[in-house]
């Protein structure tokens, strides 16, 4: 699943990168999608395996912070990133004309900025609270990798404090974001049925079908966890959601973002059939320097 989920979200980054009919504010924010995802799995199976494998269940007090900081970091990323392309669509369906003037890439450029910005705050104010509990030793942890709202409930004595911070983050990167989703979903479904034919309106809906079936699945799991100490989840249960959110979501992205989406899968047999084509690379390498030449280059 981690090298199924890896190649994926890395031949979605190279197909966007490559192919430049997919150099448009959607897809830029797709590739940073992708690469959130590798980030977010990769800061918490590789750790997985390897203690399957050696038949060992320990990680240093410094691995722990640092697996907390980079899964907080891509896991931000990736609800604002999801949050940026549902008002991507709202913007694309409800202000057609007005897109390329509101979506410009400088606009996308500072959004993703942002983001990273918003995501390493968050980031650091778990560790600043964790980095108070100084008896970590023999601390066991009811989960397959360093839970932060576990790890909060370790190192936070007052409950008060506690709960002002986990409120605070789940505001954050899960409420706020969730509003601005419902709302350009909203908009986007009443500019949806007013289109008269019922294949305009089918093909609206499939094309935004990906994008919230992603966001359902990340947001709910992820939210039963981080909230898991108000409702007492087992921690069998607690786990099994801690996969879902953490492993399966990254894994299912470059399908659903593939299988339906029709300009990636041009893009990706156009990859192929250069790549086994050495004579059209030829071909369009010298097509670009005779471009340059004529452009004085």
């Amino acid at each position: 699943m981690y090298l199924v989920t890896v190649l994926g979200n890395l031949l979605i980054i190279l197909a966007v990168s490559s192919d430049a009919d997919l150099h448009t504010p959607m897809y830029f924010f797709l590739a940073n999608l992708s690469l959130a995802d590798i980030c977010f799995i990769s800061t918490t199976v590789p750790k997985l395996i390897t203690n399957t494998q050696s038949h060992s269940r320990v990680i240093s007090y410094v691995d722990c912070l640092m697996q907390m900081s980079l899964f907080i970091l891509s896991g931000c990323m990736d609800d604002m990133l999801l949050t940026v392309m549902a008002y991507d669509w709202f913007v694309a369906i409800c202000q057609p004309l007005n897109y390329s003037f509101i979506m410009n890439p400088g606009l996308c450029g500072f959004l993703v900025l942002m983001f990273f910005l918003i995501s390493l705050f968050d980031s650091h104010l778990h560790n600043l609270i964790v980095l108070n509990f100084r008896y970590f030793k023999d601390v066991e942890i009811a989960n397959f990798f360093c839970d932060p709202s576990q790890l909060l409930n370790l190192a936070c004595y007052d409950s008060l404090t506690n709960n002002i911070v986990m409120y605070f983050v789940v505001t954050l990167s899960g409420f706020l974001p969730i509003s601005r989703i419902l709302f350009s979903y909203y908009k986007i479904v009443s500019s949806i049925l007013r289109i008269p034919s019922s294949g305009g309106r089918y093909k609206a809906f499939s094309t935004c079908g990906s994008h919230l079936a992603v966001v359902c699945l990340l947001y709910g799991t992820g939210l039963a966890v981080y909230l898991g100490f108000t409702v007492s989840l087992s921690p069998r249960t607690d786990a099994v959601f801690s996969v879902m959110y953490t492993v399966v979501s990254p894994m299912l992205n470059p399908f659903i973002y593939s299988l339906r989406n029709r300009d990636i899968k041009t893009a990706l047999r156009r990859m192929q059939s250069n790549a086994y084509n050495p004579r059209a690379r030829g071909i369009c390498f010298q097509g670009r320097l005779e471009l340059a030449a004529k452009l004085n280059l």
